[in-house]
């Protein structure tokens, strides 16, 4: 083998290595994407008389909160913590019970079946969800970070501790972790059961 191949081939192996290098550095980053999972969910047929309120709640047990459950409540473990999540009217409680939030009013849907979920959702800085759409409304209650919700009203911040009812059916709308640090939230959302429960959109 000559020098110059030798030099080539070293030259050729470098630069191989330098792209395999950047494709893991950009997988890395394409990697991180808006994390949302369903901590809990139920199907009701009907809801209770308006106007509604989603009212959070804090048990000191996963019992304690199944003993003060109802037709509309739901019942999540989230960030070491035990979540009742009640929707009624203003001013309710639950016993046993400490009281987060109330968050609402939430905007009115009539539907054949009534889907109630809980989301837990975040990720890092500048993380987004693609635009979409909901057959409902979603109400959020930020734990960590801050979440921006952009719609064609435009843009909400919620910053930690928080707390913003949402739009009613089928806004547009792109939810962002918009904080210095990583975003964790709830989402608490009743929508139209026979529909499907996000569907991709755009912005106006």
């Amino acid at each position: 083998m000559t020098c110059h191949s030798f030099h080539s081939k070293r030259a050729l192996f470098l630069w191989a290595a330098a792209m395999a290098g950047l494709l893991l550095s950009s997988s890395v980053v394409s990697a991180q994407e808006f994390e949302i999972k369903s901590v809990a969910e139920k199907k009701i047929q009907q809801l209770p008389p308006g106007p509604l309120f989603w009212r959070i709640d804090n048990f000191s047990t996963l019992e304690q909160a199944n003993a003060a459950t109802g037709p509309s409540t739901l019942v999540a473990e989230v960030a070491g913590k035990v979540w009742l999540f009640t929707l009624g009217p203003k001013d309710g409680s639950s016993p046993g019970g400490t009281k987060v939030a109330e968050i609402g009013p939430v905007p009115p849907i009539s539907a054949p079946e009534y889907l109630l979920r809980i989301n837990s959702v975040g990720g890092p800085p500048g993380v987004k969800t693609p635009v979409h759409t909901h057959p409902g409304s979603e109400t959020f209650y930020v734990l960590t970070g801050e979440l921006s919700q952009k719609s064609p009203h435009g843009v909400s911040r919620i910053p930690a501790g928080q707390f913003m009812a949402g739009h009613g059916p089928g806004m547009p709308m792109e939810v962002s972790s918009s904080g210095a640090g990583d975003l964790r939230a709830l989402v608490m959302f009743v929508v139209d059961a026979t529909k499907p429960f996000s569907s991709p959109a755009m912005m106006p």
